[in-house]
């Protein structure tokens, strides 16, 4: 079954908060081995100007992979998951992520297309405060190969 191009500019509601946790940062850091003090100490993000320690840049994906179920198990948009492929993400950030954050995304689909018998989906998942404040933008690209 093609994706429904009719989706385009479909938002789902918000997903429920996620307090994002000093060791969940940690632990995220030191699986993609990214070293820097900020992403352990609290000490060394404060000294950058931050509250707590600070999530590496793609620490997003923790919360907008989960919350992209949402659109992938929307029966009526089409997707099946047997046949996704994850093709790219990009982030835009307004403030980085620190420990103690509670955050809520926000999922719209951007782009539905078909080139070569293959689908093609873009979806953006807006990060923000339960208070509103914007944190990330996440942008993800994701194919649906057609059959053989």
């Amino acid at each position: 079954m093609p994706l429904d191009p009719s989706f385009v500019g479909r938002t789902y509601p918000p997903t429920a908060p996620y307090q994002v946790g000093r060791e969940k940062i940690r632990e995220f850091a030191t699986a993609i081995g990214a070293n820097d003090p900020a992403h352990h100490e609290p000490e060394a993000a404060q000294a950058l100007g931050h509250p707590d320690v600070v999530a590496p840049p793609t620490f997003p994906v923790v919360l907008t992979m989960a919350a992209s179920r949402q659109i992938i198990e929307d029966p009526a948009l089409g997707v099946d998951y047997s046949r996704l492929v994850h093709g790219d993400q990009r982030f835009a950030y307004t403030r980085p992520v620190v420990a103690g954050d509670e955050l809520v995304c926000v999922n719209t689909i951007e782009d539905v297309s078909t080139r070569g018998g293959h689908g093609f989906l873009t979806t953006r998942t807006d990060v923000r405060t339960v208070g509103g404040e914007p944190v990330v933008a996440v942008w993800a690209k994701y194919v649906v190969r057609g059959e053989a």
